[in-house]
């Protein structure tokens, strides 16, 4: 018998259940390969070398995109269901950052964390997309990005939850923030497969993590380099 983890992983890992929530509308949310890395700001005070705190919740909130920021999409809360606070392991265990990540799940865990699901008004375009804002301690952040880093390029696939990843590969990440990571993969739950593209931004304490999937598309899909800009530039206009 699969663990409530693994019946999470088909909810979230389905796209008839996420293209349902997108033709009854959501709940827009309308509040008030290897990584990149650009070169670390001199520290000079003694504050700054203790490194950034995590952002709150109520922060995290208000720097997440809204469909006001995204013409052409509709943007939606994600349950918080759907971001268990567990880790089950994953085989081999040099894979368990990529596969916490699924669930926008961390080591160490975020202290704070917010998700939104992206889909496109345009019908014809199958891709769905999910965002997640993660609040960490700079060093955690930096650490998490430096291990997603080193399994993108050395964890070809894994078992997570009785359900099988293969097919893993970095990919070129995008030069925003202070560092990012780009990778592929495809999930394998139940018998069906799903190409997943996922991209994570560092931007100080806060890691933006993205991931794309096309059940429609044997391609990896992309993750729009537009939605990614405009949720790392209103994350660092808010902080």
């Amino acid at each position: 018998m699969k663990s409530a983890l693994g019946r999470v992983l088909v909810g979230v890992g389905m796209t008839v259940a996420l293209t349902a929530t997108a033709a009854c509308g959501g709940q827009d949310t309308d509040d008030k390969s290897s990584g990149s890395k650009k070169p670390e700001a001199a520290e000079s005070s003694p504050a700054a070398k203790e490194g950034l705190k995590p952002l709150t919740e109520a922060q995290l909130t208000k720097a997440a995109l809204t469909k006001a920021d995204l013409k052409g999409y509709r943007v939606g809360n994600t349950p918080d269901d759907e971001m268990p606070d567990v880790s089950v392991p994953a085989k081999p265990a040099d894979c368990q950052a990529i596969a916490d990540l699924f669930l926008l799940g961390t080591e160490p865990d975020a202290p704070a964390r917010v998700s939104r699901s992206l889909t496109k008004l345009d019908q014809t375009d199958a891709t769905l997309l999910r965002m997640g804002l993660l609040a960490h301690k700079e060093e955690d952040a930096k650490n998490v990005i430096g291990d997603l880093r080193k399994q993108s390029e050395s964890c070809d696939s894994y078992e997570h939850t009785s359900y099988q990843y293969t097919g893993v590969k970095p990919l070129k990440a995008p030069d925003l923030g202070d560092e990012a990571v780009a990778y592929t993969m495809t999930s394998d739950i139940d018998g069906t497969k799903m190409p997943l593209t996922y991209t994570v931004v560092r931007s100080g304490s806060t890691l933006i993590v993205f991931y794309a999937t096309n059940l429609l598309d044997n391609k990896a899909p992309e993750v729009p380099a537009s939605v990614i800009e405009a949720q790392v530039t209103k994350l660092e206009k808010a902080v």
